[in-house]
């Protein structure tokens, strides 16, 4: 093979795009059993906060009205089509175990179902959904309710009549406790207050103005400049359900005790339920054994250009090279930028061998 692209989800499917469009036949590697990624996982009521107009890659429209919320759902829909046009190989319930390099300038990935591939250059796209991360607390271990990261989150009907707190300030974050206040009383805990962004500005959606203004496209750096912390984009349901006391925010709790939580004001609390919504870490053990991660698991690497090995790349890491580097919206720019080079060296390679 030339080329692999390490998961089918969006940015997978993205960089197979740009890997054909640069003249290379890439083949896609998926653990799961159809090539929409991590979408189908998720719980039940997500909902894109950019319109449909904004969420579709190369060469296929969102379907509907360009102006609506796309949902979980829909989008599950939209990659299946997106898949089924790319004229590419997708081989699903493929697990990459390990990622090595073959001695002769290519890489060596081996699956779970004990198969060696080699391929002259990877992709890796798989995402972070595997990865969940949850913040270490005093006490977790012993806590006696039930904690959850929000991957494991599908509907509220399970916390019915249940004191639950959301971890997180977040868009997840908002929209799940948002959902749950109406069955559950809901505390959203977090280490900064909430920043909610309007999602209309002058009658438009804001991602109108990411796009037109170039904030979309502004490099990390720039963005480390004029971070005041996580926005959570707004219609006014979520600002009236604070307001109203239907949610509380409270600043994050210091440990647990049993059931309870112990808050930063020493208040102690009886809560059912705790469901983490705080973020994942890129999903990339199986490139350990190359040698191309740092100590925390990092992948060591330049606008999603690895600085360890020629060939090798990344799509959908988070600010990979702007701020919808992981978005639907945006993760064709990082897969055109980071298959060019590696078409040209995975082509170069086999030229050299006569192929």
């Amino acid at each position: 093979m030339d080329t692999i692209v390490i998961g089918a989800g969006q940015s997978g499917l993205a960089a197979a795009r740009a890997l054909r469009d640069a003249g290379r036949t890439p083949v896609i590697l998926e653990a799961g059993h159809t090539p929409t990624g991590s979408w189908s996982s998720y719980y039940d009521s997500l909902t894109l906060f950019s319109p449909a107009r904004y969420s579709a890659l190369p060469g296929q429209d969102f379907p509907g009205d360009g102006d609506h919320y796309p949902t979980r759902d829909e989008v599950v829909a939209y990659l299946r089509r997106y898949a089924d046009s790319l004229d590419v190989e997708i081989r699903t319930g493929t697990h990459v175990t390990a990622v090595a390099a073959d001695g002769s300038g290519g890489f060596l990935v081996h699956t779970a179902a004990g198969d060696t591939l080699r391929a002259m250059g990877v992709i890796a796209a798989s995402g972070s959904f595997g990865n969940p991360y949850i913040p270490a607390l005093p006490g977790q271990d012993g806590y006696t309710g039930q904690a959850l990261h929000v991957a494991d989150y599908r509907n509220p009907k399970h916390y019915a009549g249940q004191r639950v707190v959301v971890v997180g300030g977040g868009n997840s974050a908002i929209q799940v406790a948002y959902e749950l206040a109406d069955v559950a009383d809901v505390t959203i805990a977090s280490r900064q207050p909430l920043q909610l962004m309007p999602q209309i500005v002058g009658g438009k959606d804001v991602h109108y103005w990411h796009t037109t203004t170039g904030f979309d496209q502004l490099p990390p750096a720039w963005l480390a400049r004029i971070a005041t912390g996580t926005l959570v984009m707004d219609t006014g349901d979520y600002a009236a359900a604070l307001a109203d006391g239907r949610l509380r925010r409270r600043p994050m709790f210091t440990a647990f005790d049993g059931d309870h939580l112990i808050w930063a004001d020493g208040e102690r609390e009886s809560i059912d339920a705790v469901i983490y919504a705080t973020g994942y870490l890129p999903h990339l053990d199986y490139l350990a054994p190359l040698g191309a991660l740092d100590k925390t698991g990092l992948p060591l690497h330049t606008g999603g250009l690895s600085t360890t090995h020629l060939g090798l790349g990344y799509v959908g890491l988070e600010f990979q090279r702007s701020f919808a580097s992981n978005t639907l919206r945006g993760v064709h720019r990082d897969a055109e930028h980071v298959a060019t080079p590696i078409a040209a060296y995975a082509g170069g390679v086999l030229s050299a061998y006569g192929l």
